[in-house]
């Protein structure tokens, strides 16, 4: 008699711009992905308030940067480069982003941002896509979004919103058949723990470190940490990581931040790249203080092969 096939793994990554997915957690779904796990990279909105940020940026040839229109079209081409670069899929909700508002008093967001959907109506579209996807573990950002950019925070809150409705028949109807998510985890792509390590590793080696003020500036704010419990490794996979990075030319500067550290020395250091587990459906063996996963699929590798 023939095997039945297995029922292949699969991970959504949910994001709030184009290039999120290249700075968050790239590497992770990058080896899952060359490792035969469905990926889909879901990204909330255009990224169409996102000003130019690399100064070498030129805007390709039959496109302009000047319009909403102008902005999403330019940042489409670089999410399919940067898909492209990660081995995944990728799917727009087609919200408008909210741009990061400044100023003291803060000025209001601009009308119809995705930050100002209520809620039910932002998380319907990711409820469908995880209905349709049928993913076992879903990423996302923190309740805080990471950094408090509003496209962030709202991200967080649909991610969490589809992961506790779309295995209920009797929420979201009319978006496709109920599927429970598994898994539902934070990335945290630039901690405090990795960022000190690596801070003391560059300046142990003589060099000058790009962190310093970071690592000051959040030890006097005295801003607390949140919990790590899986650190996947990755070093094989940050090649692929860069070149998402790179392929968003008008968002990530190849001379700049991202690119700081030296890459040998980051593999030395700091080989993983961290998640905090918020959620989940299936049993985990229980762990000391300071052991950690190392696959976001622990628990559920047994459960979808029986």
């Amino acid at each position: 008699m023939p095997v039945p096939e297995r029922e292949p793994l699969r991970l959504m990554a949910v994001h709030a711009h184009p290039d999120d997915e290249s700075s968050k957690g790239a590497a992770t779904t990058a080896r899952y992905a060359a490792e035969g796990v469905e990926v889909l990279v879901v990204t909330c909105t255009g990224g169409e308030r996102g000003d130019i940020l690399n100064p070498s940026f030129e805007v390709p040839e039959g496109y302009e940067f000047e319009s909403i229109e102008g902005r999403r079209a330019v940042r489409r081409l670089e999410m399919a480069r940067a898909a492209e670069a990660l081995g995944v899929r990728q799917q727009w909700l087609g919200f408008v982003d909210s741009g990061l508002p400044e100023g003291d008093p803060l000025p209001p967001l601009p009308e119809g941002c995705f930050a100002l959907v209520p809620l039910e109506e932002a998380a319907a579209p990711l409820v469908r896509a995880v209905r349709e996807f049928r993913p076992h573990v879903i990423t996302t950002y923190d309740p805080s979004g990471g950094y408090p950019h509003p496209d962030h925070i709202k991200c967080h809150d649909v991610s969490f919103e589809a992961f506790a409705a779309a295995g209920d028949p009797d929420r979201y109807p009319g978006t496709g058949e109920p599927w429970q998510p598994l898994k539902l985890y934070y990335d945290h792509g630039y901690s405090m723990n990795r960022i000190r390590a690596v801070h003391e590793a560059i300046e142990g080696a003589g060099l000058e470190s790009p962190f310093g003020e970071w690592v000051a500036s959040r030890d006097a704010r005295e801003i607390p940490e949140r919990p790590v419990t899986t650190l996947v490794p990755v070093a094989d996979y940050f090649p692929n990581r860069d070149a998402a990075l790179t392929a968003h030319a008008s968002q990530i500067d190849p001379k700049g931040f991202f690119f700081a550290v030296p890459r040998d020395l980051e593999v030395d250091v700091w080989p993983w790249e961290e998640f905090e587990l918020a959620e989940s459906r299936v049993p985990l063996p229980e762990r000391a203080a300071g052991e950690y996963e190392d696959d976001l699929f622990e628990g559920i590798r047994s459960e979808v092969r029986a």
